[in-house]
């Protein structure tokens, strides 16, 4: 069996027309649900890109392999779903994305995630506003690089579906990751009167106002202002929704259904102006939810699975999409017992954390039934009933003390997760000590002034102040 993996980047998996979204423009995405299942309630399991697709394609946590920031992910040669595929004879090809090793992106990306509990709360990425782009003309392709993955992957298929030898497609694209640009062509689409300002709150937990901070986004922003933020991010998650016909097409065309599965996923959400944030790193629905659904030989068809599952589980899931034995240690629990209509006797609870350089500590979240519990290393917890707050504003753990135990207990029969955010600050400080120490003065100010514009003699004291501590 052949396995085509579609992955975007930063989708909110509640923006689709199957999941009732009222903004959504997602006929694509809502035939692929019809034609198999649809898991509605998926997480990733860490909000940001390379920890999720480092947890996602070793199939463990990220405390276990120690992903921690988008420069520390998983390591050549460590084991993954690719790597057994490909050791069972399957070929591999990748378009796009696929952010899992160490090693990656950018300097101030990683200087950030290092000195994060210096609590700097100079922002480090530029305001939503400052990308934002409603292109006046009726471009169909806005984000071409993504056209030309779908292109590639394309070609792949037409190549490859009359080979015997079997395959794992992976096509990733960027969209709808910010910044926020789409055209009238998508634009038109969304009925712009019913794009919704989220809640504004006053008063942000300590974390969440350092993200916000640090993400520009502490405002103000005008109601008008975030409406055409986030009219243009569901005009993106269209621009992805075209791109999946045009693959779905394709494998309609080749006549792939008898031997090919259907993947359909994201990395993680995106924030979307909720709770005075653009990007994800929280841990608020719109930030770990994600996409998820699966079409293909012998998956029932017009399905909705309201389990809890998670990204993890996917790698169990390729081994029997492929006939292959599972790794024994693996976090996850297959989804093929719900993709051939049964249940799966997996745990009740998913997990997700984040060790990133938009928080200034260690978050680490549980879903159980309708209850979220999110604990902050050195802060006050999170407790959140989402059937009855779906916005989560309303924090429960004060007025709920008993419950938020229960789930905190719950939390840590998964993850210490104090001592991995122990374990994560000194890795953290010994990562930036050593940095600093390389560069040696005066590169190290300059590197300074440029990652965090507005380093000055308080920047610096904070930074003394951390150091020191440890």
């Amino acid at each position: 069996m052949n396995i085509l993996f579609i992955e975007c980047d930063s989708m909110d998996g509640r923006i689709m027309g199957c999941m009732d979204h009222p903004a959504a423009y997602t006929p694509n995405m809502d035939d692929l649900a019809e034609r198999g299942v649809l898991f509605r309630i998926a997480y990733c399991n860490s909000p940001q890109c390379c920890p999720s697709r480092a947890s996602r394609w070793s199939g463990k946590h990220n405390h276990v392999i120690e992903a921690w920031n988008n420069y520390k992910g998983i390591e050549p040669g460590d084991r993954t779903y690719v790597s057994d595929l490909e050791s069972a004879g399957y070929i591999h090809q990748a378009y796009g994305k696929t952010d899992y090793v160490s090693g990656s992106h950018s300097l101030g990306n990683r200087v950030t995630s290092w000195n994060r509990a210096a609590n700097i709360t100079l922002s480090r990425t530029d305001s939503p506003l400052n990308g934002l782009r409603q292109i006046e003309t009726q471009e169909r392709e806005v984000h071409r690089r993504d056209w030309e993955k779908v292109a590639n992957s394309i070609s792949f298929l037409e190549a490859r579906s009359a080979d015997e030898k079997p395959f794992i497609l992976h096509c990733s694209t960027g969209c709808p990751h910010p910044a926020f640009v789409s055209s009238r062509y998508y634009l038109d689409r969304i009925d712009e009167s019913i794009v919704d300002v989220p809640p504004y709150e006053a008063d942000l937990h300590p974390v969440m106002e350092y993200m916000s901070a640090t993400k520009g986004c502490l405002g103000p922003f005008a109601d008008d202002e975030i409406r055409a933020i986030r009219h243009t991010y569901f005009a993106m998650v269209s621009e992805v929704d075209e791109m999946l016909g045009e693959l779905v097409a394709t494998y309609d065309r080749l006549g792939l259904a008898d031997n090919t599965y259907i993947v359909f996923s994201s990395d993680h959400g995106e924030m979307n102006m909720e709770h005075r944030q653009q990007l994800k790193n929280a841990m608020y629905e719109a930030s770990v939810r994600v996409p998820l659904m699966v079409s293909g030989p012998d998956v029932v068809s017009d399905r909705s699975v309201d389990e809890v599952v998670s990204l993890v589980d996917l790698y169990p899931t390729f081994m029997d999409m492929a006939g292959l034995p599972h790794p024994d240690d693996l976090a996850g629990v297959s989804l093929m017992p719900e993709l051939r209509g049964g249940l799966a006797d997996r745990p009740d609870v998913v997990l997700s954390q984040y060790h990133g350089n938009f928080a200034n500590t260690g978050e680490f979240m549980i879903r159980r039934g309708a209850h979220k519990y999110i604990g902050y290393a050195g802060y006050e917890p999170q407790l959140f009933d989402l059937d009855k707050d779906p916005d989560e504003i309303h924090n429960l753990a004060n007025e709920q003390p008993d419950l938020a135990a229960e789930m905190d207990t719950a939390l840590r029969v998964l993850v210490d997760y104090e001592a991995v955010d122990a374990k994560v600050k000194a890795y953290d400080r010994e990562s930036y000590v050593a940095w600093r120490e390389e560069i040696g003065e005066p590169a190290y100010e300059e590197a300074m002034a440029e990652i965090l514009p507005g380093w000055g003699d308080r920047e610096r004291e904070k930074t003394e102040a951390w150091l020191a501590s440890g």
